[in-house]
């Protein structure tokens, strides 16, 4: 991915967008064309949709992620676009981590597994080479970015 690219989706007025837009209309565009398009159109890398359940109110919550294929799984980052609080997805995976998945070309049930520190460090490179936005991300906060594992059930 190119600077240009980079600089674009790490901006202020991205991250407006995806918060106030994206996050609303992505998980609809994308269930609709089968993992094809977002609200910026085609889908340049990988992504998903996870539909988590709340876990207060227990209601499903679909949000559309950029993910990285790993030994036919799908990795995950809580990054929060670098934000200091963890995404509340991320607590909704954690209390219930079965989740329904929509990725290019087809819909399946997975589990969620969050990584440990050690299992993370393993896979950092790979996650920054497939969504080169994360070192931007990661600059941005001093949490520890979270990352979670898909397996696909069944």
């Amino acid at each position: 991915m190119n600077r240009f690219v980079v600089a674009l989706t790490t901006s202020s007025g991205f991250a407006w967008w995806v918060r106030n837009v994206a996050s609303r209309l992505d998980p609809i565009l994308f269930r609709a064309s089968n993992g094809r398009l977002t609200s910026f159109g085609p889908t340049a890398a990988p992504m998903l949709t996870v539909t988590t359940i709340g876990r207060k109110s227990g209601r499903p919550h679909p949000v559309t992620l950029a993910c990285v294929e790993y030994e036919n799984d799908h990795l995950i980052v809580a990054s929060a676009m670098g934000q200091e609080r963890h995404p509340a997805w991320r607590y909704n995976l954690e209390a219930h981590p079965e989740v329904g998945v929509q990725a290019t070309g087809g819909r399946f049930t997975a589990r969620a597994r969050l990584l440990s520190d050690a299992e993370k460090a393993a896979v950092w490179p790979a996650i920054v080479r497939g969504i080169p936005q994360i070192a931007v991300y990661e600059r941005r906060t001093d949490r520890n970015i979270r990352v979670f594992r898909l397996s696909r059930l069944g």
